[in-house]
């Protein structure tokens, strides 16, 4: 209804309150919530390390279902039915005890988060020339960090002020039920039906093969500190006072990521840029079990956030010029090689670290998955003969 909403930089602004709303709030608001969780419920290492999995779960399933023939119409509408089943998940998970509402509750959110990225990835990525596109990713995946650093300093409000784990919750999903009327209004109702890719169901090409592959690596390299690590600080008398700020320094560095990376991306390609991402990537997740001090923490919080949503964005970017005809279909596949690795790290992680009593293992191995990574996606494609 706004005229603004029609050019696509208002588009990109509205896929950035969408993604804040589905994966910095709906997702990554789990990560400073469960210290709290785990001290008033008991719960074990390995039941928290499940329910992180529930929901990448979800997200690994939704993104098949959203790639699927059954999902026709607008993109809009299916947006904005995600971003709904995203906010009413979150808040829920506040009027809950049980661990089988969890469960439930984090499957949900995690499956509407993937409809969220991959049909707001498609309003506004699809549209523009590709010039264009990359200035607009820029906005749009900067969403995520937003949102990580808007959940993290609600979270500091409330727990300041006295607040439990239900408290934050409820707070969390009203939070994502504003940016639901944001976007409800950015972007605009449209008459705009799609149809399914007529191209086959898998990547052709080796080198959009690998990178489907090193994404789902990603995933898992990534998400065992992104779940974690608000617990590992919470667990340590050294580095305990960096609670507070240690997951919104994740989002502050998220953020502005985006620009950086798609700068260097110009500079030295996709590819390079992604490799490096990967290394830096690996870099933070070993500094958060071998430099266990208050700058070793700072600077994998800081490592962490400044390349996850890069390597998020310029995957799905390259992936989307690998690509052709209709891209809900290669984004649906990215979007669920990254679930897979993402249901892999948390539930691995937790239980090996009731076994042994910590997260060294699992997060080297983490560190190993993304140096695999970075080496798939600068391996020359083959050529067929």
């Amino acid at each position: 209804m706004i005229s603004k909403s029609q050019s696509p930089v208002w588009l990109a602004v509205g896929g950035l309150i969408a993604l804040a709303a589905a994966l910095g709030v709906g997702r990554f608001v789990y990560t400073p919530i469960l210290p709290l969780m785990v001290e008033d419920l008991g719960m074990t290492t390995t039941m928290a390390g499940a329910l992180a999995s529930a929901n990448f779960a979800g997200y690994l399933i939704g993104a098949l279902v959203a790639a699927s023939s059954a999902v026709l119409g607008s993109r809009r509408r299916w947006l904005i039915a995600a971003l709904s089943v995203s906010a009413a998940s979150t808040g829920a998970m506040g009027l809950v005890e049980s661990t089988a509402a969890f469960f439930v509750l984090r499957f949900l959110g995690g499956f509407a988060s993937a409809f969220v990225l991959v049909f707001s990835s498609a309003i506004v990525l699809d549209r523009p020339s590709a010039a264009e596109r990359s200035k607009l990713a820029v906005v749009h995946f900067a969403g995520v960090g937003s949102g990580i650093a808007a959940s993290a300093i609600l979270v500091s409000i409330l727990v300041a002020a006295g607040g439990e784990w239900r408290s934050l919750w409820l707070a969390s999903g009203l939070l994502s039920l504003v940016c639901l009327g944001i976007v409800y209004t950015l972007i605009p109702n449209r008459t705009e039906r799609h149809t399914p890719s007529t191209t086959g169901a898998a990547p052709r090409s080796s080198a959009l093969r690998n990178l489907v592959v090193a994404y789902g690596l990603f995933g898992f390299g990534y998400v065992i500190t992104a779940t974690f690590l608000v617990t590992i600080v919470r667990a340590s008398e050294v580095v305990r006072s960096a609670e507070p700020i240690v997951w919104l320094l994740v989002g502050l560095a998220a953020a502005p990521s985006i620009a950086f990376w798609a700068f260097l991306a110009k500079k030295m390609g996709n590819a390079r840029a992604l490799a490096l991402a990967f290394a830096i990537e690996a870099a933070g997740v070993a500094a958060s079990v071998l430099w266990y001090t208050l700058p070793g923490i700072v600077a994998c919080a800081s490592l962490l956030g400044g390349t996850f949503m890069g390597i998020t964005a310029l995957g799905l970017i390259e992936a989307r010029r690998l690509s052709h005809g209709e891209p809900r279909r290669t984004l649906a596949i990215m979007t669920a090689s990254f679930g897979l690795g993402q249901i892999l790290g948390p539930a691995f992680a937790g239980f090996v670290h009731d076994l042994t009593g910590s997260f060294l293992v699992p997060s080297l191995a983490a560190v190993g998955a993304l140096i695999v990574a970075a080496t798939l996606v600068v391996t020359p494609p083959r050529v067929a003969v």
